[in-house]
């Protein structure tokens, strides 16, 4: 058993040991991105694949051949950013399910269950009915300002044409 002493220098120790490891980083964004002679010795993306992944994503093709070079380019960037990520060793660390707390203790905190407060708010505002096996549990409805507001909308005020209860929409085919 480790007496106070000796327990606060390993302690001060440890915290020196991150203090010194966090001191600079081990890494930078500039590192994951491609150098001029890894941009020449990447795989080449044709003109004509990017047009092709531009139509499969519904994007607008460039403009120009300077706006297409500069697209090359960033996609190129991007691919070598992506197999930079690609060759990090993983082995032995989980898999992320969420971008969240995911200890034991921020699990059972997030937990929803019979004991939860809201949960206990919403069962005490329903009302059983029924008799027997069949049940019925309904909850009262109370009409607040968002429904009324909504029952209340004119969908129709910022149409440009209407005719009736419908908006009128043109399409480019009209004939006089």
């Amino acid at each position: 058993m480790l007496k106070l002493p000796a327990l606060l220098r390993s302690v001060s120790r440890a915290r020196s040991d991150i203090d010194e490891l966090l001191a600079k980083p081990t890494w930078s964004v500039k590192s994951l991105l491609p150098t001029d002679s890894q941009t020449a010795a990447a795989p080449t993306v044709t003109p004509e694949q990017l047009r092709h992944l531009l139509r499969l994503s519904a994007l607008p093709e460039p403009k120009d051949a300077a706006e297409e070079q500069s697209m090359l380019a960033t996609l190129r960037s991007q691919l070598h950013f992506v197999r930079a990520i690609q060759e990090i060793d993983t082995e032995g660390v989980s898999p992320l399910r969420a971008i969240r707390d995911e200890t034991k203790p921020a699990e059972v905190e997030s937990e929803i269950g019979l004991h939860s407060a809201a949960i206990k708010e919403a069962l005490a505002q329903e009302e059983v009915k029924g008799e027997h096996y069949k049940r019925v549990i309904t909850k009262e409805r109370e009409e607040d300002d968002v429904t009324k507001r909504a029952e209340d909308w004119d969908v129709l005020g910022y149409a440009e044409k209407k005719a009736g209860k419908y908006f009128v929409v043109e399409n480019g085919n009209a004939q006089n």
